[in-house]
């Protein structure tokens, strides 16, 4: 039989984990799990906002093999995902001028484009001087990325 104290430990050490991933300064039992909660609806949240975007991805590539969005929020801008199961000659200039012309610097970026393409690239902005914060939100930014790839499309159609 397991004895009460041990027991009592064994609860406090699983409280004590989930404080860790979710809110390391709540104290009481009650805040704790309300976190908790918190951080498993955010997740199911992502959770569905990826699927659909798949979901999305996979119609729009079996219709017309279009390259697959996906923009997400980070500390430093935004994270900014393309990708394309087939090469896509001169995309990367397309998604480089949206990102110019929505004043984002490109902060670190992968990419990939022989077989098939493949861009991760963290935009942010670098502010300088006496210049003002820009706002702009992930929506924006994947609107801004998906004009450049429908632009891509057009010029490459007409080549």
């Amino acid at each position: 039989m397991v004895s009460k104290e041990q027991k009592k430990a064994a609860v406090y050490r699983k409280l004590q984990l989930l404080r860790s991933i979710t809110n390391p300064h709540a104290q009481r039992k009650t805040s704790t799990m309300i976190d908790v909660l918190k951080y498993i609806k955010d997740l199911k949240q992502k959770m569905e906002r990826v699927n659909q975007e798949i979901a999305e991805a996979q119609n729009s590539t079996a219709q017309n093999s279009f390259p697959m969005v996906h923009v997400e929020d980070q500390e430093k801008g935004f994270l900014v995902s393309v990708v394309s199961e087939r090469s896509c000659n001169g995309l990367l200039v397309f998604i480089l001028e949206a990102f110019e012309s929505m004043g984002l610097d490109v902060l670190q970026a992968r990419v990939s484009c022989s077989t098939d393409f493949h861009l991760e690239a963290i935009g942010g902005y670098v502010l300088n001087e006496g210049q003002a914060d820009q706002q702009i939100d992930a929506q924006g930014v994947k609107q801004s990325v998906l004009q450049a790839v429908h632009k891509w499309r057009e010029s490459s159609e007409q080549e």
